[in-house]
């Protein structure tokens, strides 16, 4: 009997906090993942759901008073939180690349490209002098940026947006790192550009044989890239499975929701959204996060925790509505 090969990233029960003058506020609630080599995971939710605290979290970018409470991050079988901080300087970039929100806050303005990209490769080795300057050269051509030599010599504010998040990319993949995190990669990019970045994103993982966890709110993005989605609320994953199974089929509240409040969801029908809000850092309700939202929601849901029931091959789903023993 073979074994299956170990995943690139395993996450179990991570648990992010913040220590607040309050109290303790839990952003990321026991969250559990795994990504298999060339594989796209979708982590997806609402503004304030934990998805760029899980990513941080991940890095050990997490600055306080935010902290990593509890859980295991294991990647290419390391466990990262128990590195030293110089073993997890060279696991960054090198080993997994981050591709930031906002390009012009991730770059620095007071350096032309190429040196960011050039610094990328001497900080790990693997170039420098004028190997570093072909490989910059390099890297900007793979991400279809034209004129690459000429635009090494460029500062941020000289690019567009789309052109600044290409160069996060090049950086990025400088090292050849086995799992990217792409965190919002499209926000702020016109839909022409957006289209661009994703076809780029998917056209790396296929060369490259990349690992990815693509963090986003937009369904039709994770549609369009992703090969399993990780749907999360309130600092917890609500629901997991492979994509086509989630968007066909889903069996949580939330994710229909979800589902239900896109345009042309329905055709010929007013948009359905979800009613009321994420709930604020710190102000988490008991049981079910979702339930003050939940139109499904009966007697145990805000009273206990649901688990994560499996209701297919590769398919979890934190709900009552999924326990057999859950009176109704």
């Amino acid at each position: 009997m073979t074994s299956l090969p170990e995943p690139v990233l395993s996450v179990r029960d991570l648990t992010a906090v913040f220590d607040l003058p309050g109290g303790t506020a839990t952003a990321v609630d026991h969250v559990s993942f795994e990504i298999a080599a060339g594989e796209t995971l979708g982590l997806v939710g609402e503004s304030g759901s934990g998805k760029s605290v899980t990513a941080l979290s991940l890095m050990r970018l997490l600055r306080a008073p935010g902290r990593v409470a509890s859980g295991q991050v294991r990647f290419q079988g390391r466990d990262l939180r128990s590195l030293s901080e110089p073993e997890m300087r060279r696991v960054r970039g090198a080993g997994i690349g981050f591709v930031f929100q906002e390009p012009m806050t991730a770059l620095d303005p007071v350096y032309t490209v190429g040196d960011q990209i050039m610094e990328a490769l001497r900080v790990h080795g693997l170039a420098s002098g004028r190997a570093a300057v072909t490989r910059a050269r390099e890297l900007l051509d793979a991400v279809r940026i034209p004129d690459a030599a000429s635009r090494l010599r460029d500062y941020p504010h000289q690019l567009s947006g789309g052109m600044r998040q290409r160069v996060c990319m090049a950086i990025a993949i400088a090292c050849r790192p086995a799992l990217l995190i792409a965190d919002e990669p499209t926000t702020a990019l016109d839909v022409t550009i957006q289209a661009e970045i994703l076809e780029l994103l998917r056209d790396m993982r296929q060369e490259l044989g990349l690992a990815m966890l693509l963090i986003t709110h937009d369904l039709g993005v994770v549609a369009e890239t992703a090969d399993r989605v990780a749907v999360m609320y309130a600092g917890r994953i609500v629901e997991q499975g492979p994509v086509r199974d989630v968007l066909r089929d889903p069996q949580h509240p939330y994710t229909r929701g979800l589902l239900t409040s896109l345009p042309g969801a329905t055709f010929g029908q007013p948009l359905r959204p979800i009613a009321g809000s994420v709930p604020l850092l710190g102000a988490f309700p008991n049981g079910c996060t979702f339930h003050p939202r939940c139109p499904d929601r009966f007697a145990p849901c805000d009273a206990a925790i649901p688990g994560a029931f499996h209701t297919g091959p590769d398919r979890t789903v934190r709900c009552f509505l999924h326990d057999d023993h859950a009176a109704r």
